[in-house]
């Protein structure tokens, strides 16, 4: 099991970690991530940087290796900074800068003073808080929710929703996008005014699909909030910063003065402008700053049982219990640690988060079991967001270094691959969005399961080469790897459950929402109203200028004139909804606030605008034949009335013809 590989499912391409399931948001394919001179810095005295498994973990060791192998990655890949820390033993190995926090100001990325957003990596900040909670006897990890909470989260027809299935991500909660991410202060609603003005629908009974919830965890940072008695960021400062002497980190937004002048600033890549400061809403999920050096004092206190220095801010019993599995889950199958990704990593046994804002990317691993802790944060996407191909190879170099995989023969496939059939085909992540015009990128873009013909399957977003094959009844095996994927059925539906993803599975998709047919759909569609258009003003143009006289007249002449009319508006219409998804292209989420809910309403209205021209274009078509205006236009007709009937399908399925405004 790679937990790189699951971390980075939790931490995507969108703040906190959204998952929409866009190709601007898949891993990208880089260079091998070696600096093009290693000879230059292996040395007598350092050995060889880069031989895996050559080397001892100590200060002198790493700090050589990373100072080795970051500033060419990034350099390569066009990121602008980022900060490290690596911890062993309780005590600080390493923490230090790489490239730019400032690219125009040339000010250097530094592992003691530079503050990054580390995104969802603050999720574990929140679920130490709610430990430390039930270490008090405050709180139950299997109590409703609703017994701490002064509104009411709506779980019926399903049993209540319980903190367990908070930490463990299977509340059941649909994901959303509205008013996710800010960048104007002015703006930011509370952490209750959040969750109350932005409640999620309930899309599977509690405590048995995965599907990562922001949201989720907001709820228990504000429960955090209600049963202690003080605000939510007074009490992570009072209670697991200033304990753990972590001075330069915080959970408010916007940054408190103090901290201003060593925020990094977050960019696209290093070529481009910075972006303004991110203002996570739910807060609880993602609005840590902190440095390098924090983050390993952060790193330290878990790895030694809840204890840094002489403060302890959980029971050795209490720690023990967060560290270990709270989730069901299939042997071999990384699961969630009361908040934790827990699995295993080059066989040794790893706990660690993820964390994403648009602009930063960010890593946190512990090997429980040999006392090490690396965390890793990034300033920028860089090219083609190579920082996903970076952050996952930095933690996978370093551990093929200091703890490599035991040697030995993968499993061997079974002699006969008779279940490819059945796990062949289009499925849907179990994290997605289902209300509203969001959802019109699950329809279009989702994963698919491929079969090959020596019985092995592939995944369509995998690594080039990357194939699996069975090795018991309905679990395939990574061919020279560790993961697996497992066959089962989950809430009623044929799912894929993906060893290296605890937080979500792959649900079968009916054919009527498989991106297989209506990406044609939609494609076809748009091609017939664009040469539809064309068409249509060539004709009138060359009978302007020859002066023909139009052949039709009376009702027929009125169809066709509005057949046309419909065509332009129904591609207008097309357009005026790319206008509003187009943000999320951009990563511009910011957008998705309130504000935007009276543009929304008028597209949501416009769906009268396909459904009239389905109905013109079926009388325009019935005309044709009526008329028998000949096989060209006829068949001209009822390609018209195939789109205009393709469009208000997607707008139907894709959420655009949804009255919700909670997306």
């Amino acid at each position: 099991m790679k937990l790189r590989k699951m971390i980075l499912v939790a931490a995507t391409a969108v703040a906190c970690g959204l998952g929409l399931p866009l190709a601007s948001q898949q891993v990208a394919e880089v260079a091998p991530l070696v600096p093009e001179s290693t000879s230059a810095i292996g040395s007598e005295d350092t050995g060889n940087l880069y031989q895996p498994g050559s080397a001892q973990l100590t200060e002198a060791d790493v700090e050589a290796w990373l100072d080795g192998y970051l500033p060419a990655s990034l350099a390569r890949t066009d990121i602008p900074g980022a900060v490290v820390s690596v911890v062993k033993d309780g005590e600080i190995l390493v923490s230090k800068g790489y490239g730019y926090a400032d690219v125009a100001a040339e000010i250097p990325m530094d592992g003691d003073r530079t503050l990054t957003r580390i995104g969802s990596t603050s999720k574990p900040f929140t679920w130490t808080a709610v430990m430390q909670l039930v270490e008090q006897g405050k709180l139950d990890l299997d109590r409703d929710i609703n017994e701490y909470l002064d509104f009411e989260i709506d779980h019926e027809p399903y049993r209540p929703i319980t903190l367990r299935d908070l930490l463990n991500h299977r509340a059941g909660f649909e994901e959303g996008l509205k008013n996710l991410l800010m960048v104007d202060p002015e703006n930011f609603p509370t952490t209750e005014a959040y969750l109350k003005q932005n409640r999620r629908p309930v899309m599977f009974p509690p405590g048995e699909v995965p599907a990562y919830s922001n949201y989720g965890t907001a709820l228990a940072g504000y429960i955090v909030e209600r049963v202690s008695g003080e605000p939510y960021d007074e009490y992570i400062e009072r209670h697991i910063l200033e304990p753990l002497d972590m001075e330069r980190s915080t959970t408010r937004q916007p940054l408190p003065s103090r901290l201003t002048d060593g925020m990094a600033r977050g960019y696209m890549d290093a070529s481009s402008p910075p972006r303004p400061f991110e203002i996570v809403t739910t807060a609880p999920a993602g609005s840590i700053s902190a440095t390098a050096t924090d983050m390993a004092r952060f790193m330290i206190a878990h790895l030694q049982q809840g204890q840094y220095e002489d403060a302890q801010i959980l029971e050795p019993d209490t720690a023990r219990l967060m560290h270990s599995a709270s989730a069901p889950h299939r042997e071999g199958f990384s699961t969630i640690a009361h908040g934790f990704f827990r699995g295993r990593e080059n066989g040794r046994l790893v706990i660690g988060h993820g964390g994403d804002t648009v602009a930063f990317h960010t890593d946190m691993n512990l090997l429980l079991e040999e006392n090490v802790g690396i965390f890793v944060s990034f300033n920028g996407r860089g090219a083609s967001d190579a920082v996903y191909a970076v952050r996952e190879d930095l933690f996978e170099a370093f551990m093929d270094r200091y703890f490599p995989a035991p040697a030995g023969a993968g499993a061997e496939p079974l002699p006969v691959q008779e279940h490819v059939d059945e796990i062949v085909g289009a499925y849907e992540s179990s994290r997605r969005v289902e209300s509203g015009f969001i959802g019109l990128f699950y329809l279009l873009q989702q994963e698919e399961i491929i079969g090959h013909d020596d019985g092995t399957i592939s995944l369509a977003s995998g690594e080039e080469g990357e194939r699996f094959h069975e090795v018991e009844p309905y679990v395939w095996q990574e061919i020279g790897g560790e993961r697996r994927l497992a066959l089962t059925e989950v809430d009623g539906r044929k799912a894929v459950i993906d060893s290296d993803n605890p937080i979500s599975v792959l649900q079968a998709v009916p054919f009527a929402r498989s991106s297989a047919l209506n990406m044609p759909v939609l494609a076809a569609s748009l091609l017939i109203l664009l040469v539809t258009l064309v068409a249509w003003t060539v004709k009138a143009t060359l009978n302007r200028v020859y002066g023909r006289a139009e052949s039709l007249s009376g009702p027929s002449r009125t169809a066709a004139f509005l057949s046309k009319l419909s065509a332009l508006a129904v591609v207008l219409y097309l357009v005026g909804w790319f206008l509003i998804l187009q943000p999320v292209l951009a990563n511009d989420l910011h957008v998705y606030d309130d504000s935007l809910d009276s543009w929304v309403r008028l597209m949501q209205v416009a769906a009268i605008v396909p459904i009239a021209g389905v109905l013109i274009c079926a009388w325009n078509s019935w005309l044709a034949f009526k008329d028998g205006r000949g096989r060209l236009a006829i068949a001209g007709s009822l390609l018209l009335l195939a789109a205009m009937i393709g469009v208000l399908w997607i707008a139907y399925m894709g959420g655009l013809m949804s009255w919700n405004l909670n997306y």
